[in-house]
Order: structure tokens, then C-alpha cells, then sequence
């Protein structure tokens, strides 16, 4: 006798709304605090080993790392019980198991470029479009981004 498989509340072709799957804000939240759990457990490890794993998740009292290599996961699982026992005393919960798994790290965000600012000789540009400029709002626009592209070096024409 075969068994049937489970039913599905949703069709396998059909999308999921995302509003149905969790709210954004604990989604946001979860994340900010496993980011954070990631920062203090990392910390305690070699600095080596600690650039090439990252927490990945910690539910129902297991902790999931991923590793970049199975000898950085082996590595890593070599720190398991201070790794548990930190985990236990930031969270407040019984963490018994511990997982690392295998795969290419997610990368890490970029911290945006600051802006360069404008050379004296762009603001100088900027003066003299402005002065050809009809339009007073458009002018003065054009003046006022001439005027934080300047230094003290800067001269008006």
C-alpha cells in the first residue's frame, strides 16, 4: 500500500505572497540579531577561521555555521563546545547542536565610496554656466553646488 504524499496548502507552481510567508520587520529583526550572535561567536575564534566561516542560522537549539572548505569546517568544529557555550550565554537558550556546512561564503556588502568632491576647476564650470543661466531658481541651483565643490583656495570670478 503506497501512502499518499502531504497536502499542500499551496500548489507547487504557484508563488507564495511574501506577506503571507513572515512580516519584513521580524524578518529585519531576526536577521540584525543573528548578524549580531555572529559578531560575538566569531569573535572568540582565530582570526584566520573567523574570516572564513560565518553563523548561518540558530534554531531549535542548533547552531549552523557555514564554512568556506571542509578543512576550515573541520577547523571550526574543533571550537564547538565554546562556540555552544557562548551561544548559550548570549541567548538565554538551550543550544545543544552544532552544524557547519560547506559552501562559498555570502558576500559581504561594500561600504559605499564617499563622494569625491568637485575640483575647483568643475565649481569654476559650474560659476560660469550658472552666469548664462536665465532661469534664477536654475542659476542659483548651479551656484550653490558651485560653492560646495570650493575651498578657501577656491577664487570667484
Amino acid at each position: 500500500m503506497q501512502r499518499s504524499p502531504p497536502s499542500r496548502t499551496h500548489p507547487r507552481s504557484t508563488l507564495v505572497p511574501i506577506a503571507e510567508c513572515i512580516a519584513l520587520d521580524t524578518l529585519a529583526a531576526r536577521a540584525h540579531v543573528l548578524d549580531l550572535l555572529d559578531g560575538r561567536l566569531r569573535h572568540h575564534l582565530p582570526e584566520t577561521l573567523a574570516r572564513e566561516c560565518r553563523l548561518a542560522d540558530l534554531r531549535n537549539g542548533r547552531l549552523v555555521f557555514i564554512a568556506t572548505s571542509s578543512t576550515w569546517a573541520t577547523r571550526l568544529r574543533l571550537h564547538q563546545a565554546s562556540l555552544l557555550a557562548e551561544a548559550r550565554a548570549a541567548t538565554g537558550d538551550l543550544v545543544e547542536h552544532f552544524a557547519v556546512k560547506v559552501a562559498p561564503l555570502p558576500p559581504v556588502p561594500v561600504e559605499p565610496a564617499s563622494a569625491k568632491p568637485l575640483s575647483a576647476a568643475a565649481a569654476k564650470h559650474l560659476r560660469t554656466a550658472a552666469k548664462n543661466i536665465t532661469d534664477p531658481e536654475l542659476q542659483a541651483l548651479y551656484l550653490n553646488l558651485a560653492s560646495l565643490a570650493c575651498s578657501d583656495s577656491c577664487a570667484e570670478d
